[in-house]
């Protein structure tokens, strides 16, 4: 999985990303102002799929946004998939 994962988060291009094996993931967003962040895009190559990578980016992602007292709009459909299975956990708890 993804322990111990450096994820670097490059404020001015706004991404977030991670390299592991010379291979690059990351997790882009747009500030559209107002304390809104667009997640737009996730992409892990192929070499590094099934690792749980996607998530930590998202994760760190949401973090950042929480943080700074951002509404997030997840235009990316893994991040929105990712939102509804975060929420369904959350009601379970």
């Amino acid at each position: 999985m993804s322990e111990g994962l450096s994820i670097h988060h490059d404020q001015a291009g706004h991404q977030f990303e991670a390299v592991i094996d010379g291979h690059r993931a990351y997790l882009a967003y747009m500030d559209l102002g107002k304390q809104t962040l667009d997640i737009y895009r996730t992409f892990v190559p192929n070499a590094l799929r099934g690792r749980g990578i996607a998530a930590a980016l998202t994760e760190e992602a949401l973090v950042f946004a929480e943080s700074m007292g951002y509404t997030v709009i997840p235009s990316c459909s893994y991040v929105e998939r990712y939102l509804e299975r975060r929420q369904r956990q959350q009601l379970k708890h």
